[in-house]
């Protein structure tokens, strides 16, 4: 059996961004109606990182998917990703693998997709002062996300590495034709924008609550281990909080679980997946002077729904490697 096998140069050309924004709504609204399953991950940890597997089945079309992936903080900065690994995408009807795919950049694309999905129903449809926390590939990945969700008129970067915010601001300027500030901290990066992205790799906060302009928009990426935030409590407290699943969030999030150690909010503070947002269960925003809050961890069913994406488009354009791996029945000789 020949199954497809897909580089991380390949996946960025056969998983456009705007084209991956809608199928993450899509895959969020199945989840929310039943017809998606995934457990929680597992994870093992290791010296200086992760290792985690992350397997899930989506309805229509049937597909079944799992990704293996290591996150290693410390490659930040060097030639190596902090994430690696790779998605394995099966047949739904008879378990026929399809085809493995770099997860690098399906988990990069994917990621910011999904926070483009939010800030669409989440954020307020005047929203345009972007601030983002960080620059490495999610800061890079959720401008062009957050350029798709809105009318962006402004954009300001900051990061720890001067060299590396400097670097971004170029790269941008040149890929996106538009002026991106660099901000000499945080707080000025925040203060006024209603559009925050936070995708750093700091276990520490990294945006306070009292930046926060009534009816901003917040987009929590970075942190996904319970002892690990971005968001100090009281940014946490004022926002209406969505997640992307539940279960995830009171396992993972440290955005939450924190706060709800130190006895400040309720698990009840979680108001609704994104899911249910999609699906009319939940209203989403309220009122413009509200501050709204996405926190995401990621999940196995944006994987497999952006592998069904990937192998879709390698399909019809020709990318991609076919290699004979097996599959069919065994016979002795």
């Amino acid at each position: 059996m020949k199954v497809l096998v897909v580089s991380q140069a390949e996946i960025e050309r056969l998983l456009p961004m705007a084209e991956c924004v809608s199928a993450m709504a899509e895959a969020l609204a199945a989840l929310a109606r039943g017809d998606a399953l995934l457990p929680l991950r597992q994870v093992l940890k290791l010296p200086g990182g992760v290792f985690a597997v992350m397997p899930a089945t989506l309805g229509a079309p049937p597909a079944v998917g799992v990704k293996a992936i290591t996150a290693f903080p410390a490659n930040h900065g060097t030639e190596l990703d902090a994430h690696q690994g790779a998605v394995l995408l099966f047949e739904g009807g008879r378990g026929r693998l399809l085809a493995v795919m770099d997860a690098t950049a399906i988990t990069a694309i994917r990621t910011a997709a999904v926070s483009a999905v939010a800030t669409s129903r989440l954020a307020r449809e005047d929203a345009g002062d972007l601030a983002i926390l960080g620059s490495g590939v999610q800061a890079r990945t959720h401008l062009e996300a957050m350029l798709l969700a809105r009318r962006v008129r402004r954009v300001r970067v900051f990061g720890r590495d001067p060299a590396r915010v400097r670097a971004f601001v170029a790269r941008a300027a040149e890929r996106h034709l538009r002026e991106v500030q660099a901000a000499a901290t945080a707080r000025e990066a925040v203060e006024g924008a209603d559009i925050v992205c936070t995708v750093t790799s700091s276990p520490e906060p990294v945006l306070r609550g009292e930046w926060l302009a009534p009816g901003a928009h917040v987009n929590a990426v970075g942190a996904c281990l319970p002892t690990l935030r971005e968001l100090d409590t009281a940014a946490v407290v004022r926002s209406r909080l969505f997640v992307d699943r539940r279960e995830s969030a009171f396992s993972e999030a440290g955005d939450l679980l924190i706060p709800i150690r130190e006895g400040a909010v309720a698990h009840s503070h979680v108001l609704a997946e994104l899911g249910e947002v999609l699906i009319g269960r939940h209203p989403g925003r309220s009122s413009g002077e509200e501050v709204t809050l996405f926190k995401s961890l990621g999940l196995a069913v944006e994987d497999v729904a952006s592998a069904q994406v990937v192998y879709r488009n390698a399909e019809g354009s020709g990318g991609g490697t076919w290699v004979e791996l097996g599959g069919a029945r065994h016979e002795p000789a």
